[in-house]
């Protein structure tokens, strides 16, 4: 389960920022998150819980914000939302996207106090 190691990335990106903004503690964690990103929300809500404990977010809330995939099409000349890597274009069905978006996992935003 590699969403324990993302975890721990975020308690530490968390922890580095509360001694550099001086809060004391993280209340709400807004992460977007790609459809392509190979993320599991829901081992990544729990594992966020366990990481957590103890640390500058224990109790903080973990908002996760889905995001579509996007993809440039050659053959219609648009940017798609796509389901899939490899997919077809579902506006005119050409198989020539690059994908451009979906992959994200980033840090939105924190409430702290």
């Amino acid at each position: 389960m590699h969403e324990l190691s993302i975890c721990q990335s975020i308690i530490d990106l968390l922890s580095e920022q509360a001694a550099i903004a001086k809060f004391d503690r993280v209340v709400r964690v807004r992460l977007e998150i790609g459809c392509l990103a190979g993320v599991e929300p829901q081992a990544l809500m729990f594992g966020f819980d366990v990481s957590a404990r103890g640390t500058v977010a224990d109790g903080a809330a973990l908002e996760i914000i889905d995001l579509p995939a996007k993809a440039w099409c050659f053959d219609c000349d648009r940017t798609v939302d796509i389901e899939t890597r490899g997919a077809d274009c579902p506006l005119c069905s050409g198989g020539r996207l690059r994908v451009t978006g979906g992959d994200e996992l980033r840090v939105k935003d924190l409430e702290v106090v």
